[in-house]
């Protein structure tokens, strides 16, 4: 088969005719045309109309390039994305074939990017003539109207205020860590930290209600929406408005004691009327520490029928265990849900040595001698309409929360091998005395995340490249190796700030 093609392919050879150039003479294939290629080329240019320089916007401030009358696109260098674009600005195009088109190698910072093409189109009756030249494309520095917006003050189409009425800060520290692993706040304008919140401001209304489902889909909120009117125009029917959306967060946070009211307590009567709130996501989440049960709590039931919290960031007291026995059912089993075991403690109020005896979840968290975080009933002032209604005989002395690393603390180093993540937020004015607080309010969180493995899965912890490591001596506890975060739950500097291509329907506060 190969000799036949072979022998065919050479008696083509022979039939073919070759005839001269009209113009210069050598010898070449017949065409309608009858010239060669370097004198078709003389003769006739396909790429007239075609401009050779073009004039490309980019904007420093966000990176993009200027598409109009699209608006801005972001593209990389060399990117399959800029080439589109590069094309697209081209004219004349439609008038030829494209064949091909790459980047030529140019230097970053020359402002400059070159793209070779390669086009044909039909001459003289039928002969098609191909060509490649070279489009230099001059970057120049322009602002989009976006970044504009966000560098005048004060300039701004929608906000949204988030309040949290408590007297700390740990829920805006939970919500931060989310919004930056998430990148909710990539649309901002700009964020400004106040008293009892922060704002959020957006260059559009749709960017504020995408924060806004953002808020719903990670803690309970009540939404009020409000708008203003800037300017309008009754020729053409046309109004400006700026929009406000406040997001207020349920106030109840974790490890909270609440006391549901009659209609709460009467749907999940199962339960305790005096419940510890286990974690807090779109919905609450309680558990009843004598008996294991729990129960779910949405937004708008809580605001429907609401109800406070009794005890929580800053009104516990520590106490020492003494005895540990576990409750068992009538069978003779251990009560256990989940990772949490029902055990009946003697502790020992660590301030004066008082005993009590009550009962707790924490029967796999707690050891003989081990320090814990509880709330004292005998002697506190509770000033709650649903709590003063009950029968305070039925109720234990002592309710405990969780384990308490205060003595594990002082003997390890402040410095971490981990750090967190802040917003570039705009601080607010501080009172005296407001600054301790605040640092307060975030060493408690800190502590938090290194407490609860399951609760810091939720935020992207980054390595400190100013951590020095302890003597190894130190680690000698095991209470001690719990508080040790391990690299492998880290990430290195702000690479790791993506946004989960699958985000969970609920993440846990």
């Amino acid at each position: 088969m190969d000799g036949a093609f072979n022998l065919s392919e050479d008696m083509y050879e022979e039939e073919q005719q070759m005839i001269l150039c009209c113009e210069c003479g050598v010898q070449i294939p017949p065409n309608p045309a009858n010239m060669c290629v370097n004198c078709i080329r003389g003769h006739v240019d396909i790429t007239e109309g075609i401009p050779k320089t073009i004039l490309l916007g980019y904007c420093k401030g966000c990176e993009r390039y200027s598409n109009p009358p699209r608006g801005w696109v972001l593209a990389q260098l060399e990117s399959r994305d800029l080439l589109t674009l590069c094309l697209k600005r081209l004219t004349g195009l439609n008038k030829v074939r494209l064949v091909d088109a790459n980047f030529i190698w140019t230097e970053p910072h020359s402002k400059r990017i070159k793209v070779k093409i390669s086009i044909q189109k039909e001459v003289f009756s039928g002969a098609i003539l191909q060509q490649d030249f070279i489009v230099e494309y001059v970057v120049r520095n322009e602002f989009c109207p976006d970044c504009h917006r966000a560098e005048a003050s004060d300039t701004w189409a929608a906000s949204v205020q988030v309040r949290q009425k408590v007297k700390h800060k740990k829920t805006f520290y939970h919500l931060e860590q989310l919004i930056i692993r998430h990148k909710a706040h990539l649309k901002t304008n700009r964020i400004t930290s106040v008293q009892d919140g922060v704002d959020f401001y957006f260059n559009s209304q749709h960017d504020a209600k995408h924060f806004v489902n953002f808020l719903e889909s990670v803690v309970p909120i009540k939404l009020k929406t409000s708008q203003r009117l800037q300017s309008q125009d009754l020729q053409s029917n046309i109004y400006n408005y700026k929009h406000t959306y406040c997001a207020e967060i349920v106030p109840i946070c974790k490890d909270d004691i609440v006391c549901f009211s009659p209609k709460i307590a009467k749907k999940y009567s199962r339960l305790s009327p005096v419940a510890l709130c286990e974690r807090v996501g779109n919905t609450l989440h309680f558990l009843d520490p004598f008996s294991l049960q729990r129960a779910e709590v949405t937004s708008s039931q809580y605001w429907q029928y609401p109800f406070h919290t009794i005890a929580g960031h800053g009104s516990l007291v520590e106490f020492i265990v003494i005895d540990i026995e576990p409750v068992v059912d009538g069978d003779g089993e251990p009560i256990t849900a989940g990772k949490h075991l029902l055990c009946d403690f003697t502790v020992m109020r660590e301030r004066d040595g008082h005993e009590f005896i009550t009962r707790s979840h924490l029967g796999r968290i707690l050891q003989y001698g081990d320090a814990a975080w509880g709330f004292d009933f005998t002697c506190a002032n509770i000033n709650d309409e649903y709590f003063d209604k009950l029968n305070h005989r039925e109720l234990p002395d002592v309710i405990l929360v969780k384990k308490s690393y205060a003595e594990k603390r002082k003997k390890k180093k402040k410095s971490r091998r981990w750090r967190l993540q802040t917003l570039p937020k705009e601080e607010g004015l501080l009172k005296k005395g407001e600054e301790d607080k605040v640092a307060k309010d975030l060493e408690e969180f800190m502590n938090d995340i290194e407490e609860d493995k399951e609760y810091r899965q939720n935020f992207h912890l980054y390595k400190n490249p100013e951590y020095v490591p302890e003597v190894e001596s130190e680690f000698g506890d095991d209470d001690d190796a719990h508080l040790r975060i391990g690299l492998d739950e880290m990430v290195d500097g702000i690479e790791g700030m993506g946004m989960d291509d699958e985000e969970d329907d609920e993440v846990e506060q």
